[in-house]
């Protein structure tokens, strides 16, 4: 298993540990990690939560009155290691 599918699924356990619902899905370029976050969690909880997405490449939280709170990270996936391999249009 890629160390960042590893590290995505740490981070949907751990979370999921916590008393959140997560959603998790593959992109090309990165794993997401999604949770609704109930109005009545803790401040405590919060602490926790946000130490788990803290090991996330990117997070953040939507809040909406319509949608309520959704907590986000994503995982940036692993380039192979074989070669020179570069982003499209960054080629030599």
């Amino acid at each position: 298993m890629p160390a960042s599918k590893a590290r995505a699924e740490d981070i949907a356990s751990r979370l999921s540990a916590l008393g959140l619902t997560t959603r998790v899905e593959q992109h090309a370029r990165y794993t997401s990690i999604e949770s609704e976050v109930p109005e009545s969690l803790p401040a405590d909880s919060w602490r926790e939560v946000l130490e788990v997405v803290a090991e996330a490449d990117r997070f953040g939280l939507l809040a909406s009155s319509l949608t309520g709170r959704t907590l986000w990270a994503a995982v940036r996936r692993t380039v192979p290691a074989t070669g020179d391999v570069r982003a499209p249009g960054h080629q030599q």
